[in-house]
């Protein structure tokens, strides 16, 4: 890993377990294993470095739903999969707790990756369950925005409260909880298991 790369995962962890002020130039130096004069050839102080590291967590949430939303499969069964799979959901949402942090939302440049990825996360998920009711996987008067942001309100959500409670189980709860009024929107089509 090059001393940039190394910089930027460092404070990409940091800012996730600290936050944007208790992430000092000296602790992102000691996680990278880099001296001062290093990591000021590569950037010209913390905001940028920040900047950088947010603008990297985006993308890897983004590339990590996509994977899930152009999967094959009915809507259904991707947004079960995109709902279901492996978080970390005790440290929180990497993109979410960015919206905690004051300082984050105080600074344009710092909040945009943060604005435009849930505003993108909203609009592909509207996408799957436009698409999921377009092909009769579910019911023709599901809204596809209303429901998206309450998919992205309700794992965020998850979070929150798994966080408090100090238990994954709670964010399950949540998901399977979704999944279930989703269920209720779905439509059976002509998948083979269900009709024998």
């Amino acid at each position: 890993m090059s001393t940039s790369e190394r910089l930027i995962e460092s404070t990409r962890a940091l800012l996730w377990e600290r936050g944007y002020v208790a992430t000092s130039p000296k602790a992102i130096q000691q996680r990278a294993g880099v001296g001062q004069g290093s990591m000021y050839h590569h950037f010209a102080g913390k905001p940028e470095l920040a900047l950088a590291a947010i603008d990297r967590t985006a993308a890897e949430m983004r590339a990590k739903a996509e994977a899930q939303f152009a999967a094959p499969g009915s809507a259904p069964e991707r947004i079960t999969a995109y709902l279901r799979r492996e978080r970390e959901v005790l440290k929180g949402c990497p993109v979410g707790r960015l919206t905690q942090d004051p300082d984050v939302m105080a600074d344009p440049a710092l909040r945009r990756p943060v604005v435009e990825t849930f505003a993108w996360l909203r609009e592909r998920l509207a996408g799957v369950l436009a698409e999921g009711r377009d092909r009769g996987e579910l019911a023709a008067g599901l809204d596809p925005d209303a429901t998206a942001a309450a998919v992205v309100a309700v794992l965020q959500g998850g979070y929150v409260l798994a966080r408090a409670a100090d238990s994954a189980e709670v964010f399950g709860q949540a998901v399977e909880g979704l999944l279930g009024l989703l269920a209720a929107h779905a439509t059976p089509g002509p998948d083979p298991e269900h009709h024998s």
